[in-house]
């Protein structure tokens, strides 16, 4: 019988390295190998010697807790086996309408396919405990001038539409629109469940390769916009102190519409400790730019908080994909030659305009397989 540790390690790297293949076989067998030690185990829980021995009995109810989600998830992987398998059948009918009927049904079950391996990872990785959050996404024009402000605007429209794809909810917390449509910062919350997953990976520096549309030679330019990503932190992680705070009111400006210059609806807020300052003037009342720009302050206080506890376990740094850095140069966008490359895992792939759309699945679905394998092999050898 195989440890369960190895085990385990041998089906993670088997679901990363998956295709219709041979390995097909070594994947089933070692998911096999799981249930057959979950069903044992199971057994044994229900034995008279083991059930009265209670330092025994909850071992093996920890490691039954443990094999369940895998068990549970081999039953429905033979199941989705055998329906593909059956669709494959009728996928050679020469009646046309059946044809047809089955290459959609096979669609549909390889895409099934695909999120219970997706699943399986996630299960050989532990839980982040701040997965669950809410965040908050920083952007920031960086260099570039006006054409890294436009570009603001650009991923502010790619990260909506990804968060409309996935029937997340949405608002702007503060904005500093440009005036040939852009923005030198916008600062977005996004709320649903496991939104964290998904979005930790944007935290760096955006490059876009381009043809700026103020440019009247053709020369293409490169811009660099900034991605901050932090957790959206309750007042039970932060305590804000008014002492601490110094709030200045004034009659907002600029391109938010006429609304917001008759009256001193703006709210600046300066963090004395940590000198972070924090300008809302996006709302017409002055208490609902008070509260956004709270929510912005907690969030990047929360930020420092954590980073101070990553300092003092420097291993959870080194398992990142990318250390999330606001100074890391993490993606290219070339419109030019169609194509976005990752840095962090040297992924090009050369349908950016559907990425820009919102479409990012197949990018970060990349990105988490990356981030598993590494955590996976610093476990391996800590």
């Amino acid at each position: 019988m195989f440890c369960c540790t190895d085990v385990l390690l041998f089906l993670f790297e088997e679901v990363l390295r998956f295709q219709y293949t041979k390995r097909n076989v070594m994947f089933l067998e070692k998911l096999k190998l799981l249930n057959i030690q979950f069903l044992e185990i199971e057994q044994k829980l229900s034995c008279y010697d083991i059930a009265s021995n209670n330092k025994e009995y909850k071992e093996f109810a920890r490691k039954y807790f443990h094999l369940r989600p895998f068990a549970e998830k081999y039953m429905q992987y033979l199941k989705l086996l055998n329906d593909i398998e059956d669709i494959e059948e009728l996928k050679k009918s020469k009646d046309i309408g059946i044809k047809e009927m089955a290459l959609l049904e096979h669609k549909e079950l390889v895409k099934k396919k695909r999120e219970i391996e997706l699943k399986i990872k996630d299960l050989l990785v532990p839980s982040d405990s701040n997965k669950n959050r809410d965040v908050i996404i920083e952007i920031r024009a960086g260099v570039g001038g006006d054409e890294a402000a436009l570009f603001v605007g650009d991923l502010y429209k790619m990260y909506v539409k990804f968060a409309e794809r996935n029937k997340w909810n949405y608002e702007i917390l503060g904005s500093n629109p440009t005036g040939i449509g852009g923005y030198k910062e916008i600062i977005l919350e996004v709320k649903g469940n496991d939104i964290w997953r998904y979005f930790k990976f944007e935290r760096g520096i955006h490059r876009v390769q381009r043809v700026p549309k103020t440019e009247a030679d053709g020369r293409v330019h490169t811009s660099t916009v900034s991605v901050a990503v932090l957790f959206e932190a309750k007042e039970i992680d932060i305590e804000i102190k008014a002492e601490d705070l110094k709030i200045d009111t004034y009659r907002a400006s600029g391109a938010g519409g006429q609304h917001v210059n008759k009256t001193d609806s703006a709210i600046r807020i300066t963090h004395l400790p940590t000198g972070n300052i924090i300008v809302c003037q996006d709302e017409r009342s002055q208490l609902k730019n008070k509260e956004k720009a709270l929510k912005i302050l907690r969030a990047r206080l929360y930020e420092l908080k954590i980073i101070e506890q990553e300092k003092q376990l420097s291993i959870e740094r080194k398992k990142q994909v990318g250390s999330g850095d606001r100074s890391e140069k993490i993606r290219t966008y070339n419109f030019q030659q169609n194509r976005i490359t990752d840095h962090r895992i040297s992924y090009s792939t050369r349908n950016i305009t559907d990425i820009m759309n919102g479409n990012l699945l197949g990018l970060i679905n990349e990105l988490i397989e990356a981030d598993i394998r590494q955590n996976m092999s610093t476990e391996k050898n800590v």
